[in-house]
């Protein structure tokens, strides 16, 4: 028997492939034919065979890359493009010689589905009724449609809207009667996008649909039956019915079932909801509702929807802190007008518990396209548990409480237009329990916060804000304002005027740019970077005990400090250090971010000049460092210092005054003075003092610049020094020293500078000499050009003395100049 089964289906398949084969010309032309009187656009196709395996049992008429063009007057774009179209229908038609095709597949491809500016549509491609005639070989009944990978796109220029589906797998099952057209669908599609003016919504949703409606083309409605489409894990019931006799006119009501605060959400446009999206919920949520009314370019239907949630728990599904006994009550209206100056979203009795934390609050969200927003909320806020569940990039972890009670409205666009008119109010306040922020833009921790900020309208009134920033410590009260605009609108001043103070403050750390600059946007990660803000302003009356950068350690430090436009003024500040006290007044100005300047005038008093030299790491030269020194000093300086963002001082631009005094001085083991022992003892060389050094310096073009001066020592040889000349930044050194000669010397028969003619009568003999070369390679010698103008100074005394003493008058005694003649000399070993 099963031999003569298989044999007898063998038989019936040759037959009827037999019968395709022997009829496949005939059949494909009375195909085209057909078409051709349904269908009045240009249609191209790559090949139109007869299959009998394809679609198996039915007989297919295959068509291979079909583009069919749009009913478009003049365009030439696709209505749809298909890799495969087939029309089906039964092997018994080939044998009865009466085709009915029942069933349509279209697979991988797009349908391009568009109704233009003045209502057009670009989908009327068929000229009559798909129903044919009882007499015609070839008839189009369809009864089924069929979509697998079909990319959908519908756009509505006139409506401004938009509609993307891919249909991975649709099912139509059509019922057509003389006055209805019963359908009925299932299948699975992804809704890519649905825009509608500027909102855009079910963007990336997996949907399934089981429908079921009727079309009376007499009465041109639509009705809906009960239908669900799945949206993800939540399912809607969609029901009502739709007019469209003239203009389009809406009657659905819209249930959820197994709904979640996701599924809400993606009702809502994206731009509302994208930071929402990672984020999962479980819990008794509930949702309905209603669209009705008139949908056309000058109307759109009115929209209700009820929502809400009991005992639901909110959180994201890769860490483990959850926002758990949510509550609230929930509605959204398009409003009088249906559209978005009059839509409105409102969370009314919003409550739930963080870490065991009850808080409460309300929302509402009024006017989309212009918004004013007002919320309120109250709760003991555990820090880190919040920064858990929101999962922000910019503020990774924290710890600590904020007590909260705060509340807000205002209109956005109002604020943003005029941020200074008090256009939003804000009230409230928050205080901060031993709060610590890990911020992704400042790698240096903020730690141990306390404080209370109280809000009015824009500005935030702080009492006792303390806290760490690394090792710094800090302590603000006073008031903050404009700050709701400098946090919310771009290019906006905060301005603070309050009083600081710290017990420390470690500028090493504060100004080190791997603890001040996320790594994205750091040029180094041993220097230093100095930014100032253009939208912060300060008043601040400054108070630190103890300060410290790189060797510098200042106490007491006291003044007051202003920012404006990124330049930071001070008419006053003080300070203790290095054994004496500063004051200093001046400016800082940072407009330029490479460029620096610090312009100030410092007032130094008693400062031990070895510490100074050593905070000041020797002026970064190595010919005179603070082993060779000691000394009081006291100084006026008067200075411009240009630094790059880095803080490295751009010295070519460099200029300053300084009026000095260093009293009680010694000069120690200082290798030039060395050089004098053929005058004064090395033992006595080695350690010089002076009882008063005074002078004015100047530095310029990275040169300093010394006047004249003279050096009152201890050294009975040596009683007096006169020094002058310049040193530069690259430690090119031209010193004129004169100093008084020696009158005890020893023979030398090798000497060769000759003889220093001597006058008991005329003074003292002065020794002329220069300082030229390196730090570590320099020459010390006789200075030929001093002694020729001093003999010429003093010869044109004589000729006034001579003149004086003609006149009766008594001369002055003067200096006596050195002149070397051959057989004197000058031991500089």
């Amino acid at each position: 028997m099963l031999f003569y089964a298989i044999a007898i289906v063998v038989a019936i398949v040759t037959i009827a492939f037999a019968l395709v084969y022997t009829y496949q010309d005939k059949i494909i032309a009375l195909f085209v034919t057909e078409a051709n009187k349904h269908i009045k656009t240009k249609v191209e196709v790559g090949t139109i065979s007869l299959s009998l395996f394809d679609k198996f049992p039915q007989v297919a008429v295959s068509l291979d890359k079909v583009n069919v063009v749009e009913a478009v007057p003049e365009s030439e774009a696709s209505l749809a493009k298909l890799s495969k179209l087939y029309f089906t229908f039964s092997i018994w038609d080939v044998l009865r010689g009466k085709y009915n095709v029942n069933e349509l597949y279209l697979e991988d491809g797009a349908i391009y589905v568009k109704v233009l500016k003045d209502g057009s549509v670009n989908y009327e491609i068929i000229k009559t009724d798909t129903t044919a005639t009882e007499d015609g070989e070839f008839a189009f009944n369809l009864e089924h449609i069929d979509l697998k990978r079909v990319a959908i796109h519908y756009t509505d220029l006139k409506l401004n809207q938009a509609y993307e589906v891919d249909a991975h797998q649709l099912q139509a099952a059509l019922t057509i009667d003389p006055e209805t057209i019963g359908i009925e669908a299932s299948g699975d599609a992804t809704i890519n996008t649905i825009k509608l003016n500027s909102g855009e919504y079910f963007k990336g949703k997996q949907i399934k649909l089981n429908t079921a409606l009727a079309i009376d083309g007499i009465g041109k409605t639509i009705n809906l039956e009960p239908s669900v489409v799945n949206v993800e894990n939540a399912a809607y019931e969609v029901a009502g019915t739709i007019n469209f006799a003239t203009t389009t006119d809406l009657n659905l009501t819209l249930k959820g079932k197994n709904t979640s605060i996701q599924s809400m959400l993606s009702l809502l446009p994206q731009h509302i909801t994208k930071e929402f999206n990672q984020y999962r919920s479980d819990g008794d949520v509930y949702f309905s509702g209603a669209v009705k009314g008139k949908v056309s370019a000058k109307h759109n239907p009115e929209i209700t929807f009820n929502f809400g949630c009991r005992n639901a728990a909110f959180y994201h599904p890769d860490v483990k802190q959850r926002l758990e006994k949510l509550s609230f009550e929930g509605s959204f209206t398009n409003g009088a007008k249906q559209n978005a100056t009059t839509s409105e979203l409102v969370l009314r009795n919003l409550k739930g518990s963080l870490n065991n934390r009850i808080f409460t609050g309300n929302l509402s969200y009024k006017n989309f396209k212009n918004p004013t927003i007002a919320f309120d909320a109250r709760g003991m806020v555990d820090v880190a548990y919040v920064l858990g569940l929101l999962q922000l990039e910019q503020v990774p972890s924290g710890s600590g409480l904020a007590d909260v009670k705060i509340a807000f409205s205002g209109n956005f666009n109002e604020f943003k237009a005029r941020p200074g008119n008090q256009t939003v109010n804000t009230s409230g306040d928050i205080t901060l329990h031993n709060v610590s922020l890990n911020l992704r833009d400042l790698p240096l921790p903020v730690k141990g916060m306390y404080g209370n900020f109280m809000f009015k309208r824009n500005d935030v009134a702080v009492s006792d804000f303390r806290g760490k920033l690394g090792e710094s410590d800090f302590v603000l009260n006073g008031m903050f304002n404009n700050v709701m605009a400098w946090l919310l609108l771009d290019k906006q001043r905060l301005m603070v005027d309050a009083d600081f103070s710290s017990n420390y403050l470690n500028f090493d750390q504060l100004l080190r740019e791997d603890l001040n600059t996320p790594a994205s946007a750091r040029k180094s990660e041993s220097g230093y970077r100095l930014e100032v803000s253009p939208n912060i302003a300060f008043n601040l009356g400054a108070s630190v005990n103890k300060l410290k950068f790189r060797r510098f350690k200042g106490e007491n430090i006291k003044g007051e400090v202003t920012l404006r436009n990124q330049v930071i003024t001070t008419p006053n500040i003080s300070f203790n250090a290095i054994g004496g006290n500063f004051a200093v007044r001046g400016s800082m100005d940072a407009r330029q971010r490479n460029h620096i300047k610090v312009s100030t005038a410092t007032r130094l008093n008693n400062m031990s000049v070895d510490s100074l030299f050593y905070v000041f790491e020797n002026f970064n030269q190595d010919f005179i460092v603070d082993r060779h020194l000691r000394g009081s000093l006291t100084a006026n300086i008067i200075s411009d210092v240009y630094l790059d963002s880095q803080l490295s001082p751009k010295t070519n631009l460099l200029q300053a005054e300084i009026e000095a005094v260093i009293r009680n001085g010694q000069l120690i083991n200082f290798t030039p003075m060395q050089k004098l022992s053929g005058f004064v003892k090395r033992s006595e060389l080695a350690n010089m003092k002076f009882s008063e050094l005074r002078n004015n310096f100047y530095i310029q073009d990275r040169t300093i610049y010394i006047p004249e001066m003279d050096i009152r020592t201890n050294l009975s040889p040596l009683p007096s020094v006169s020094i002058s000349g310049m040193h530069t930044f690259d430690q090119d050194m031209d010193y004129k020293i004169k100093m008084p000669l020696f009158q005890k010397r020893r023979p030398d028969k090798d000497a060769v500078f000759g003889v220093v003619a001597e006058d008991t009568d005329a003074g003292s003999s002065m020794l002329f000499l220069t300082l030229k070369g390196k730090e570590n390679n320099f020459k010390l010698a006789y200075d030929d050009d001093r002694v020729r103008a001093k003999i010429k100074d003093d010869l044109k005394q004589e000729g006034q003395e001579l003149k004086q003493l003609l006149k009766g008058k008594k001369p002055v005694k003067k200096e006596k100049t050195v002149e070397l003649e051959e057989g004197e000399y000058f031991d500089f070993n």
